[in-house]
């Protein structure tokens, strides 16, 4: 059963209803802001919104339904169109099976179960289905940041996601660290993008997978019951994704999980995380005598 809480109630409600085993799902992308410094008028608020979306057709998938998602979107220029498939495909939320200005009753094939939108925003009339409301994406420019000009008090609708400054001698900046920050937070809450943040979720990364390549090369081993039920639980009670990414730092540091078992748990969890966790297996050196 999956569960989340309707903003305009305040309830938790089942979606979709049992015994029916499809959910689906409007995403509403708020109108494009003219302020971003490539002219797109793409910024990270535009990124959370299907991001939610995404993450609420994997736990749904994950619990055994099947999904339909529609993106409903402003009437796009097609450079606008190129550049949002673009930006979604680097953060690896999953093409909606219809995109259009318009809410598309008939891909969805009846009434939607839920909507995705931003919470700031009015989509129009959404007398059907649920109501997942977004939280704003702010963006901050410190001193010591090499970020793009903005106002750190702007929406970030309004302005572009800022760049965080790397050591030269670090990876290139990974677009899934965004991913990363924008999920680290209850999906209703409020989230600051800073250089320091996306670089620390940078390093996050690259430190999850290269324990879960390491982890790779031990004996498989099923994940532990306790693990799954408590993460599974957290998914299926309102997207509890944040809680799902403190229990995997601290399974990560537990000795009494077995490296095959870490290395399920990870892999299996990102089904819904999309954090490429795997990326690195095969291709670090062998470990042991």
């Amino acid at each position: 059963m999956l569960r989340i809480t309707d903003t305009r109630t305040g309830h938790l409600v089942e979606i979709p209803a049992a015994p029916r085993r499809l959910l689906r799902s409007c995403v509403h992308l708020p109108a494009l802001g003219a302020g971003t410094d490539d002219g797109t008028g793409i910024g990270p608020l535009h990124l959370r919104v299907p991001l939610i979306g995404d993450v609420l057709a994997r736990t749904a998938e994950l619990n055994g339904l099947q999904v339909v998602t529609v993106l409903t979107t402003p009437e796009l220029t097609p450079d606008r169109a190129r550049a949002l498939d673009r930006v979604m495909a680097v953060l690896g939320i999953h093409p909606p099976t219809v995109i259009g200005p318009h809410r598309p009753e008939a891909a969805l094939g009846g009434p939607a179960d839920v909507h995705v939108t931003a919470g700031d925003t009015d989509p129009g009339d959404l007398a059907d289905g649920a109501r997942i409301e977004v939280g704003r994406v702010d963006t901050t420019v410190p001193e010591q940041d090499t970020a793009a000009p903005g106002d750190s008090t702007a929406p970030a609708d309004d302005t572009p996601a800022p760049a965080y400054a790397a050591d030269p001698a670090d990876d290139p900046p990974d677009p899934l660290a965004v991913r990363l920050l924008l999920l680290g937070r209850p999906y209703g809450t409020p989230v600051t993008v800073t250089g320091a943040a996306l670089a620390g979720a940078g390093r996050t990364l690259r430190d999850w997978r290269r324990s879960v390549a390491d982890w790779a090369q031990q004996p498989s081993r099923p994940v532990p019951a306790d693990l799954l039920g408590q993460s599974h639980a957290a998914l299926a009670e309102d997207l509890d994704v944040a809680a799902v990414l403190a229990l995997l730092a601290e399974v990560a540091g537990r000795s009494d999980v077995p490296a095959g078992a870490k290395f399920e748990t990870f892999a299996h969890l990102d089904r819904v995380l999309g954090l490429d966790l795997a990326r690195d297996v095969g291709h670090q050196r062998p470990t042991g005598p």
